[in-house]
């Protein structure tokens, strides 16, 4: 690699783990859903102006976004809401798992009995840290965030047969469906959105153009474009470094602390999603930039 693709594949991964931290610390001004919705209406207002239209597949979009995106987020992060940071952005690493098995399903992907090996310590390794008395005690949010993986990885696959549309210009398009539709379901669900934004300080609205802005249009436009130049047994290593950003950034910002339910079960997790990761990058013979699946990132 190039030493600034180089420097761009390690900082993207970051920027994404230091999402989940961002938004766990914005919860205490925005409610979780009504966040997720300005992050993609954000994202969106600013994006689709450099892409074009995608109207002839607004109704494949729609149920994409529908899916994968105000189901699949406002799950997730109303689970988010109620656990700590660094725990599930660990369970998020399932997601990988349930889009393996989905792809297998629907698109007769063959599985390796060694994928199959990892997948089930993937899921050991999540069953591990469920066995946290805390989880245990309130089992509801690992729940939301484990339904919000499987239903992010269906979301996935009505992407997929959108086709190749190109990345940056499916994110635009996503982002612009997903984020009304993640409004929408805040104000039915959840309530106080406007007294939020009144009372919001300047440090929240730092956080949602962080989120808007960074995590979702910057982040999204140059990994897109390192799939386009690298082959994916280059960059999807880099990866990893979501998970093991947020933790770093859930502890030292957040005070959170890794019970030891955590640290065994996150550990086999992200081997077993290394492992597959690699495994599909062996298995693949071309990149398929347009998908955003192919980034091997799980829901950021």
């Amino acid at each position: 690699m190039k030493p600034l693709d180089l420097l761009i594949a390690i900082t993207v991964p970051m920027i994404w783990g230091a999402g989940f931290t961002v938004a766990k610390g914005t919860f205490d001004q925005f409610p979780p859903i009504f966040l997720m919705g300005m992050r993609f209406s954000i994202a969106a207002l600013v994006l689709i102006w450099f892409v074009k239209p995608m109207w002839d597949q607004a109704g494949r979009l729609f149920l994409a976004a529908l899916v994968g995106g105000m189901l699949a987020y406002s799950l997730q992060f109303t689970g988010l809401n109620g656990m700590d940071a660094s725990t599930a952005v660990l369970i998020v690493q399932l997601e990988v798992v349930f889009v393996s098995l989905f792809a297998g399903i629907f698109f007769k992907d063959k599985l390796a009995w060694q994928q199959w090996i990892a997948m089930a310590f993937a899921i050991l390794g999540v069953a591990l840290i469920a066995g946290e008395p805390r989880i245990q005690s309130n089992p509801l949010p690992f729940i939301l965030v484990i339904a919000g993986g499987i239903i992010w990885a269906g979301g996935q696959i009505l992407i997929k047969s959108i086709g190749q549309v190109g990345g940056l210009r499916l994110i635009a398009w996503f982002s612009a469906f997903a984020g009304p539709q993640l409004l929408i379901a805040s104000f039915i669900v959840e309530d106080g959105q406007w007294s939020a934004v009144q009372s919001a300080s300047w440090g929240g609205w730092v956080a949602v153009a962080y989120l808007a802005l960074i995590m979702t249009a910057t982040g999204y436009a140059l990994w897109f474009r390192l799939i386009g130049i690298y082959r994916m047994n280059q960059i999807i290593p880099f990866i990893l470094l979501v998970p093991v950003t947020s933790i770093i950034g859930s502890v030292l910002f957040l005070g959170e602390h890794l019970t030891p339910y955590v640290l065994i079960g996150g550990a086999i997790v992200l081997a077993s999603v290394g492992f597959i990761h690699l495994w599909k990058v062996k298995a693949t013979t071309k990149p398929e930039p347009s998908l955003p699946e192919s980034t091997g990132n799980p829901a950021p």
